[in-house]
């Protein structure tokens, strides 16, 4: 399997970057080369706030799973583990960030945990569960290992050592197709119907729809209208002070009003009102 890296995802998510970056430093570190089918980046986040201050932070996720040591975050799902496993998430991905804190993730290709682990992608979508359940003993306690503090490149070491003995000895042909049909659909942003990417790849859609349910737990038009949506919300964040009309149509929604629902569903308010916010 060829090596990939960074092919397979966009660096947007974060909502309003700038405004989360006065409260959370953010480092992201390269994979080791050898598990780079796998996994596409490592992100650490640290933070330190001033007793009673909160921070909303949100993100719109991608089409992948996360594997996270989170030391203070404070999330209710996690029921006291540390090191955690999160499929995709469908809807936006929010924690009310206080105190101070240490993560550490591992963000996975999209299917990348399924052709590691062979776990069930749709069961994991919109959940966040204990990693043991998921992963070896071993791996799970090498990460478990991690400390608050400990530098993003050790981190990530310690990460890249555990994981690679989830490395399969033989060739998916299945898992190397369905990143071939995610690069192209990320860098050609002409493509906007699942229709469109399956006569390119000479694929019926049916069979798109089943690679995708069997890696990702999402169909391939949800994956298209993720990556579109990164677009206008760093287009947003970028300065953008054109017709929001016209930014739609851009990222295939031809219909305004459908776009912002679309987005206030998303991203919890209108594009107008988030344009003003970033601005």
């Amino acid at each position: 399997m060829p090596t990939r890296r960074n092919a397979t995802s966009t660096r947007a998510g974060i909502l309003r970057p700038e405004e989360f970056a006065q409260h959370v430093s953010m480092k992201r570190t390269e994979t080791a080369t050898g598990l780079a089918p796998w996994v596409e980046y490592h992100w650490t986040l640290a933070w330190d706030l001033p007793a009673g201050t909160t921070y909303p932070s949100a993100v719109i996720p991608h089409p992948a799973a996360n594997l996270s040591v989170e030391h203070g975050a404070g999330r209710a799902e996690a029921d006291g583990e540390v090191v955690l496993v999160t499929g995709v998430t469908t809807r936006r991905f929010e924690v009310a960030i206080r105190g101070s804190g240490w993560v550490h993730g591992v963000k996975l290709r999209p299917g990348g945990l399924v052709a590691l682990t062979g776990t069930d992608a749709k069961a994991l979508t919109d959940r966040t569960v204990p990693a043991k359940d998921v992963l070896p003993v071993a791996v799970h306690d090498a990460l478990d290992g991690l400390r608050p503090g400990t530098p993003a490149p050790e981190a990530t070491e310690v990460a890249c050592a555990a994981l690679a003995t989830l490395v399969p000895t033989g060739p998916d042909p299945a898992y190397d197709e369905l990143l071939g049909l995610v690069e192209d659909m990320l860098a050609d942003r002409t493509l906007l119907r699942v229709d469109e990417v399956a006569e390119r790849h000479g694929l019926s859609k049916r069979a798109l729809e089943r690679l995708f349910a069997r890696y990702v737990g999402v169909g391939p038009k949800w994956v298209l209208a993720r990556y579109r949506m990164h677009d206008v919300v760093t287009a947003l964040d970028g300065g953008y002070d054109g017709s929001l009309a016209d930014l739609a149509a851009d990222y295939g929604w031809f219909d305004q009003a459908h776009f912002g629902r679309d987005f206030t569903a998303l991203v919890g308010v209108t594009p107008s009102d988030y344009r003003t916010r970033a601005q």
